[in-house]
């Protein structure tokens, strides 16, 4: 992507998948990466039993919904206590990945919402992929367009 002119890249939002954590700091210097929220929700679910007290969950994820960092934490930290002693391998977990998560935080609350999940962002490719595999050839670009805005 960077030979094909690729610049200008400050975040980068992806799941945990090693290759791509490893990657990011050696080929885009100086961006930050964050762990999207979906993905580190799902990856919550294999710490705790199947019928986990769905409250644990929820406050969980109504982390990412703070204002600022120092909310977060605080809350954090209250939610730890709580679910400490019932899910020991859950909290052990977060508190070692939770800083993946955190990284919206350096960003203008506006923008918060949009960059802690892309999956906004993958429904909308997957809609286009959807429209436009149907009709597979277009005679302009702006026939591509005009048939993925609509």
């Amino acid at each position: 992507m960077k030979a094909r002119g690729l610049h200008g890249v400050e975040f980068v939002g992806s799941d945990d998948h090693p290759g791509l954590k490893k990657a990011i700091p050696e080929v885009l210097t100086g961006v930050f990466w964050q762990r999207r929220y979906v993905h580190f929700l799902r990856n919550a679910l294999d710490y705790v039993p199947r019928k986990v007290d769905d409250d644990c969950l929820l406050q969980l994820r109504w982390m990412s919904d703070r204002r600022d960092i120092a909310e977060v934490r605080r809350d954090l930290a209250a939610w730890l206590g709580k679910w400490g002693g019932k899910y020991p391998k859950l909290t052990g977990w977060l508190e070692e990945n939770i800083e993946e998560t955190l990284t919206c935080f350096r960003l203008p609350l506006a923008h918060r919402k949009h960059m802690k999940s892309t999956n906004m962002l993958e429904r909308l490719n997957e809609e286009i992929r959807r429209r436009t595999y149907v009709v597979r050839i277009f005679p302009t670009a702006r026939a591509a367009c005009g048939l993925s805005a609509r």
